[in-house]
């Protein structure tokens, strides 16, 4: 994702096509100011949801915007697609255009799904490395046997990618329904994984993300944008507002 920072100097020309040097004119006389305090120097960070004003013009005054969302069969995970419809498209709020997905859902899957604007934080709950756990219900179509224990939390190998999966961890509801706890999120990965041992999966609904679980007031398709409590919960580094909602459906 192409970073979205830049110094204030590039910022200003490229928003309003003037010189450099005017830019040093306008800093000296305080007549830019960055979320409400006049700009220092030249090479301070413009962020994404850095608020600036030039004469009382704002140039920029983007909210940083975290959603949950109860994801129904039969939609697309990505922005835009010819011929389906997409997730965003159950958003109705202005901003929706600008939102990306944070780790995705296959066509027939559902459950919990995260949208943002801040690709920082997008890349902090979904790097592997951060080691956020993902838990997923899954419907097999053969009974589960209690080996796919001892393989899940070693690792299967793929030739075709030549990569073996990270540990993860399985757990038994009843002889068809079990749970499963992920660090990663390759493509298809759960529906492969129990390939490996020729078991397909009939439903895949993703419960929670790290602390994050899908608030069971939401019905499939509803959306709500995150609380401060809950951002904080995640543990990912995101970028605070002044008054983020306290929950509620939208």
């Amino acid at each position: 994702m192409k970073s979205q920072r830049s110094r204030l100097d590039r910022f200003i020309v490229c928003r309003e096509g003037i010189k450099r040097s005017h830019v040093h004119q306008l800093l000296a006389q305080g007549r830019i100011l960055l979320d409400g305090l006049a700009a220092e120097a030249m090479s301070q960070v413009v962020g994404p949801f850095t608020h600036v004003v030039l004469d009382r013009k704002v140039l920029q005054a983007e909210q940083p915007r975290y959603i949950m969302l109860h994801k129904p069969p039969g939609m697309v995970s990505a922005t835009c697609d010819e011929q389906h419809p997409t997730v965003l498209d159950l958003v109705s709020a202005p901003y929706a255009k600008a939102l990306h997905i944070v780790g995705r859902l296959d066509f027939n899957s559902t459950g919990l799904l995260l949208l943002t604007n801040d690709g920082r934080w997008s890349r902090g709950v979904s790097s592997p490395q951060r080691g956020v756990v993902k838990t997923y219900r899954v419907q097999l179509e053969q009974p589960f046997r209690s080996d796919y224990i001892e393989a899940f939390a070693a690792g299967l190998y793929f030739a075709f990618e030549n990569i073996t999966t990270r540990p993860a961890e399985i757990r038994r509801l009843s002889d068809f329904e079990v749970e499963v706890d992920l660090v990663e999120g390759r493509y298809h990965q759960i529906k492969r994984m129990f390939g490996y041992f020729n078991n397909r999966v009939l439903n895949l609904h993703r419960l929670s993300i790290g602390p994050l679980s899908l608030d069971p007031k939401l019905q499939q398709g509803a959306w709500r944008e995150l609380t401060q409590s809950e951002l904080d919960t995640l543990g990912v580094e995101h970028c605070n507002r002044e008054a983020l909602p306290s929950g509620g459906q939208v």
